[in-house]
């Protein structure tokens, strides 16, 4: 069994979007990517976020509500993963 983790996407413009919730979302993500807890991390942040305004997603992804991608974006995202790489190597016992 291999446990993958996918990081918290970018939602500025979301109207429940403050600078607050925003801390814990990059505090989260940084716990995923560095935290050792899961075997693989899908770092869709990474991918979906705009290298203008990092807590935003780029407009090119955003489906309207600054929340959800749309169809480019989840395509982005699936693009993004090496399935090979989210094999693991460890036995459950």
């Amino acid at each position: 069994m291999c446990v993958v983790s996918a990081t918290v996407l970018p939602y500025k413009g979301w109207y429940e979007w403050t600078a607050e919730e925003e801390a814990v979302r990059t505090e989260v993500n940084a716990f995923i990517r560095t935290g050792g807890a899961v075997d693989a991390v899908a770092d869709f942040d990474k991918v979906i976020r705009s290298p203008y305004d990092p807590q935003r997603m780029l407009p090119t992804f955003d489906g309207g509500d600054h929340l959800h991608p749309n169809d480019k974006g989840m395509q982005a995202m699936a693009d993004s993963l090496d399935l090979k790489a989210l094999n693991c190597d460890r036995t459950i016992r």
